[in-house]
C-alpha cells in the first residue's frame, strides 16, 4: 500500500509552473497560428486548462489544510480569510496601481473600485479590462469564502455538497438573466451565461471540488485505500489529461477558438478533465517517478512559488509595459520568468510573511 506523505507537496509546487507555463503558451498562440499544425493549434487553444490546474490544486491544498476549521469561530474564519486575502490582493494592487498611475495605459479605464475590489470580472463589459488575466483571482477568491463550509458539507454528505454548488449555479444564472430581464443588464453582470459558465465561481465551481475531494479521500483511511486501487496514477493520469485536452479540442470550430464553447466539450472539461487532474496529482504525492523528482527539484519549486507573479505579468500591463523596451524571439518567455522569481524574493514573499506575522498576532 502507497504511504502518503502529509505536507510533502513539492511536486504539485512545481506543477504550479508547468500550469502557469501552458496558460503563457495559450495567451501567446496567436503568433504560431501560420507556423505549427491545425491540429497542433487546436491542441494548444486548449491549453487554457491551466487554470483549470491552479483551481483543481487550490480546492485540494486549501481542504487538506483547512478543512472546517475557519469555521471554529468568527476569529478563526477572519484569520483565514485575511491570509487568503494577503495572499493574492497585495502583488495585484501592486501592479494594478502601476497600470493606473501610468496614463498611457490606463486613460480609457475608469473602474477603479471594480478593478481593485476583484468585482470587475463579474460584468461581461470590463472583463478584458486592467489586468485581465485576474479574473481567475475572483473565482479564487469566491472559492475561498466558501471552502470551509463546502468541505463540512462534504464531510457529512458529498451529494449535498454538489446539490449546493449546483444551487449557486443557479443562483448566478437566476441573477444574470433576471437583470436582463428586468433593465437589459447592459454591463452583463453574470451574463450571458457562456460567460458566467467560463468566468465565474459559479460556472468554475466542480473544479475546486474535485480537488477537495481529493484531499477529503486522502484525510481518512477507506478514502487512502480507494486510491491505492489506482495504478500507476502519475501515468495513468497524465494520460487522461493528454486525451481530454485532444477531446475538448475535437470540437472547436476552428484552430483558434475553443472546444469548451460548445456544450460537448464544456462538459468534459467541468467533469472529466478534473478527475483526470486528481489522478496525477495522487500520483506525484505518491509516487518516486522522474516527472515528481523534476517537479520537486529545487528549481521547479522555486518556478512554481513565483508562478502567482509569473501569471500576474505574463499578460496586460507589465508584458506590454516590458515589450515597448525589449522583444525577444521567445515572446520574453525567459525574461518574464527571471523578473517573476526577482519579484517574488523581493516583494511578495517578504509582503505576505509580514502580513502573516501580523495576522497571526490577532487574538
Amino acid at each position: 500500500m502507497k504511504a502518503f506523505q502529509k505536507n510533502k507537496f513539492d511536486a504539485l509546487t512545481g506543477m504550479r509552473a508547468i500550469a502557469a507555463i501552458m496558460v503563457f503558451v495559450y495567451h501567446n498562440r496567436k503568433y504560431w497560428r501560420n507556423d505549427l499544425p491545425f491540429e497542433i493549434m487546436r491542441f494548444i487553444s486548449e491549453w487554457h486548462i491551466g487554470v483549470t490546474v491552479f483551481f483543481v490544486l487550490s480546492g485540494f491544498l486549501l481542504a487538506y489544510r483547512y478543512e472546517e476549521k475557519p469555521l471554529e469561530s468568527k476569529k478563526s474564519y477572519l484569520k483565514y480569510i485575511l491570509l487568503r486575502i494577503a495572499r493574492i490582493f497585495p502583488m495585484y494592487w501592486i501592479l494594478l496601481s502601476c497600470y493606473f498611475i501610468d496614463r498611457a495605459y490606463s486613460k480609457d479605464v475608469e473602474t477603479y473600485f471594480l478593478q481593485y475590489s476583484l468585482f470587475y470580472s463579474l460584468f461581461d463589459k470590463y472583463s478584458v479590462s486592467g489586468i485581465v488575466q485576474a479574473w481567475s483571482l475572483t473565482v479564487e477568491f469566491f472559492f475561498y469564502l466558501l471552502a470551509p463550509f463546502l468541505f463540512l458539507l462534504l464531510k457529512k454528505n458529498w451529494k449535498n455538497c454538489i446539490l449546493f454548488l449546483i444551487g449557486l449555479f443557479f443562483l448566478g444564472w437566476g441573477i444574470g438573466y433576471g437583470l436582463k430581464e428586468l433593465n437589459g443588464n447592459p454591463k452583463g453582470f453574470l451574463y450571458p451565461l457562456n460567460f458566467m459558465i467560463g468566468s465565474t465561481f459559479f460556472g468554475r465551481s466542480l473544479e475546486f471540488f474535485f480537488g477537495m475531494l481529493l484531499a477529503y479521500l486522502i484525510k481518512n483511511e477507506k478514502g487512502i485505500q480507494f486510491l491505492n486501487k489506482i495504478k500507476k496514477p502519475t501515468f495513468w493520469g497524465g494520460i487522461s489529461i493528454l486525451v481530454l485536452i485532444f477531446a475538448i479540442r475535437f470540437f472547436a470550430r476552428n484552430n483558434f477558438v475553443h472546444g469548451v464553447e460548445r456544450w460537448e466539450g464544456r462538459l468534459i472539461h467541468e467533469l472529466l478533465l478534473p478527475a483526470g487532474i486528481v489522478v496525477f496529482f495522487w500520483g506525484l504525492t505518491t509516487e518516486k517517478t522522474l516527472i515528481s523528482r523534476i517537479l520537486s527539484s529545487k528549481f521547479f519549486i522555486l518556478l512554481g512559488n513565483a508562478s502567482f507573479v509569473f501569471y500576474l505579468i505574463h499578460l496586460s500591463y507589465f508584458n506590454m509595459k516590458l515589450k515597448s523596451y525589449i522583444y525577444l524571439p521567445d515572446k520574453n518567455f525567459v525574461l518574464l520568468w527571471i523578473f517573476s522569481m526577482i519579484i517574488y524574493l523581493l516583494i511578495e514573499k517578504p509582503l505576505y510573511e509580514v502580513c502573516r506575522k501580523w495576522i497571526a498576532k490577532i487574538r
